[in-house]
């Protein structure tokens, strides 16, 4: 039987015209997998559009992209849609899910639950990244790791991995990196323009969640916590809330950390983060959330307190913390 990465490669070999979406708020492995997959096939001489319901954050304005990012559908779809880093179909927004079925779809993933929503399904969650697997799909169609197709990898893996120093860092990804660097990427340049993207507006919201995070569990559970008038008070938005969640988990007696961020009244996206067996992807699934062993999330409908008391109890449960 034809391998998924085989069957991907003789559709974009013998098709023409794609669009390539990933989920909406996108983060540097969506957006660096989206970018990747226009520069393939930029480089096969393909027609594509690349869309984003959410566009691209400002923080990634750096990203160098083969083709503007839209964030209105076309008024025809393609034959085919190359959906990226979505665990699940809907994350790719509701106007695509409104018209999906007027497209065929290659399903390119690595979180777990994952449902094999496409024609073609390449989902590998051993995979520290999809940026990887689409620098895997590069090889295959014999298109060089180089110049912006490098750096929008280099974007993808690095992000998902916390530079590498996450749990899910391979052998792999490590060797991946290295090659790139000897074909010319500047990892100094891409390292920079990646981090130093604050504002003191940023800095502030940090500041305040940081200083309230609550501990539970005999301080082996933390919890902090992003109110829309915190938003409101400091000038941020949700993006600026990225990677926060990795500092509080740095706590040296926490096992699991989370963060309850309001979407709307008695509506709260929580995340969760944890290191080596402390699988929180089945504490977020409890929810009808889900992702990574290590890393995941979901929603919660309740008032700021329950869906503190309710996120607790499911941690220190699944995690006999009692």
């Amino acid at each position: 039987m034809e391998s998924p990465i085989k069957q991907i490669s003789r559709v974009l070999r013998s098709e023409d015209d794609f669009l390539v979406v990933s989920h909406y708020n996108p983060d540097g492995d969506a957006l660096g997998s989206t970018c990747a997959m226009g520069h393939i096939l930029k480089a096969l001489g393909k027609q594509f559009t690349l869309y984003n319901t959410s566009g691209v954050p400002q923080r990634y304005d750096f990203v160098n992209k083969p083709a503007e990012i839209l964030t209105e559908l076309p008024e025809r779809l393609p034959k085919w849609t190359i959906v990226l880093d979505c665990g699940a179909k809907d994350r790719m927004g509701d106007e695509l899910m409104k018209r999906v079925d007027q497209t065929r779809i290659i399903d390119i993933d690595h979180h777990l639950g994952n449902g094999d929503y496409g024609e073609i399904n390449w989902v590998d969650v051993r995979q520290p990244a999809v940026g990887s697997m689409i620098a895997e799909l590069a090889t295959e169609l014999e298109v060089p790791l180089i110049g912006g197709l490098a750096e929008c990898i280099y974007l993808a893996v690095a992000t998902d991995t916390g530079f590498f120093s996450y749990g899910s860092t391979t052998p792999e990804s490590l060797e991946l990196a290295a090659t790139m660097l000897r074909h010319g990427l500047d990892l100094a340049r891409m390292n920079e323009r990646i981090t130093k993207q604050w504002s003191e507006e940023r800095m502030r919201l940090w500041s305040e969640v940081m200083s309230d995070v609550q501990l539970f569990a005999d301080k082996r559970v933390a919890v902090g916590t992003i109110t829309q008038e915190i938003f409101e008070r400091t000038g941020t938005t949700s993006g600026d809330t990225e990677n926060i969640i990795n500092f509080i988990r740095r706590l040296k007696s926490v096992r699991v950390a989370a963060i309850l961020r309001e979407e709307g009244e008695n509506c709260y996206k929580f995340s969760l983060r944890s290191y080596g067996n402390d699988n929180v992807q089945e504490i977020a699934s409890q929810f009808g959330g889900g992702g990574h062993k290590n890393a995941s999330g979901g929603t919660i409908e309740a008032p700021l307190d329950e869906a503190r008391e309710l996120l607790v109890s499911a941690i220190t449960a699944a995690l006999e913390l009692d």
